[in-house]
């Protein structure tokens, strides 16, 4: 299939088009939306610097402004696809959602009035498998924002590694949280993982902190080679 992959440069998205690659999907373009800061639908911290993500992974990629209106900005998302099957003839669209039936039932939507296909690959599947499977795989995640209780400020631009992993799932046991985010708890970064040709370093960032919650806001990247 030819696909558009919804992208946010976390690793929920990131994975995702790891796998459609992987299954031998042709993903055409990446497409991002840059959302106001509350927006329902997409992702907000750093979302800039995914046009430094599609440049790693060689892969074209959409950026457009988003709606303050969380209905509106499901309108953006539709127009944009439709664009993209008339003028490109897509067959479907790449997306991350793994729990999250608010993001998965829209666009699920969008695909079904539009007459694509829906390839979401960690659809009701484990998170804690999907964050295992990226970590065996390599992928260097970084997190970037935290708005729940139970994180404190040391989370910012921790990488999730196995040990941050099972310190995820003792705040998930504590403070019932969705372990890989979907909730709004945390938001992500990745900086490497197999599809990239180079790898992201960050040389300036700030961490934001406001008492419960934070953002590490990434001011300067750069591609540098991998070895």
């Amino acid at each position: 299939m030819k696909l558009v992959s919804l992208f946010s440069g976390g690793k929920d998205s990131t994975i995702a088009t790891y796998k459609a690659i992987k299954t031998n999907q042709e993903v055409m373009f990446l497409l991002s939306f840059v959302p106001d800061k509350e927006s329902y639908m997409f992702h907000y911290p750093n979302i800039k610097f995914a046009k430094i993500s599609a440049e790693a992974m060689n892969i074209p990629i959409i950026m457009k402004e988003s709606s303050k209106d969380k209905e509106k900005e499901i309108d953006d998302l539709k127009r944009e696809i439709e664009i993209l099957k008339d003028k490109y003839a897509i067959d479907g669209v790449c997306v991350g959602a793994v729990s999250s039936n608010y993001q998965y039932s829209r666009v699920n939507k969008i695909c079904d009035e539009l007459n694509l296909d829906v390839f979401a690959p960690y659809w009701k599947k484990s998170h804690e498998d999907l964050i295992r499977e990226a970590i065996n795989l390599n992928f260097k995640i970084l997190i970037v924002g935290v708005y729940a209780d139970g994180f404190d400020e040391s989370w910012l631009g921790r990488e999730i590694n196995l040990k941050a992993l099972e310190d995820l799932k003792k705040l998930e046991e504590k403070f019932h949280i969705n372990i890989g985010g979907e909730g709004g708890e945390y938001e992500t970064f990745v900086t490497d993982c197999p599809l990239f040709k180079k790898r992201i370093v960050i040389d300036e960032a700030e961490k934001i902190w406001d008492k419960t919650r934070g953002e590490l806001i990434i001011k300067k990247v750069r591609l540098v080679d991998k070895f």
